[in-house]
């Protein structure tokens, strides 16, 4: 009997990109099952609640049909959340070297909390490394086209949000 290795891909996803996607896929051959974990974060100020951006995640992993995927939010510290779900590892996607720094870090204290949960890194395909979630927000907000940054699916709802933000403000 094989025993289920457990993969842990945690981000704020506010929006989930087409490198996040990338990430996703790769790490989904890597584990039996893996677990999108969606962090609340309200200190970055997201444009999308986190039932939004669940529900955003969950819509992107249904075109990976046959793997175990779980979207679960989270707002406790990560290696909590990792331990809740039975994390063996945590999936770390890394664009450039000040990501690897600030993961660097993170990697330490991780351990010093729990030594059993190792962490991977996957480094963003050359394609995707300049894409980050907030830049595609301030394209958004200043009526940029964001269509090969995300879903088609996501464009529309980010468009929709920041439509009704700049009502909002007049």
């Amino acid at each position: 009997m094989s025993k289920n290795r457990v993969g842990l891909y945690p981000g704020t996803f506010d929006p989930i990109t087409v490198g996040h996607y990338d990430i996703i896929r790769r790490a989904s051959k890597l584990v039996d099952t893996l677990v999108i974990g969606v962090a609340m974060n309200p200190g970055k100020n997201p444009l999308f609640t986190v039932e939004e951006r669940v529900e955003m995640v969950e819509k992107m992993t249904e075109e990976f049909p046959g793997t175990n995927f779980q979207v679960k939010p989270f707002n406790n510290l990560l290696m909590h959340f990792a331990e809740q779900v039975g994390a063996a590892i945590i999936i770390r996607g890394l664009r450039a070297v000040s990501d690897f720094e600030y993961e660097f870090q993170m990697v330490g204290m991780n351990r010093r909390l729990n030594s059993e949960i190792e962490t991977v890194f996957l480094m963003a395909s050359d394609q995707h490394q300049f894409i980050a979630s907030s830049l595609v927000k301030e394209i958004a907000l200043l009526n940029g086209d964001i269509t090969k940054f995300v879903s088609a699916t996501t464009a529309k709802k980010i468009v929709d949000r920041v439509e009704l933000i700049h009502n909002n403000s007049k």
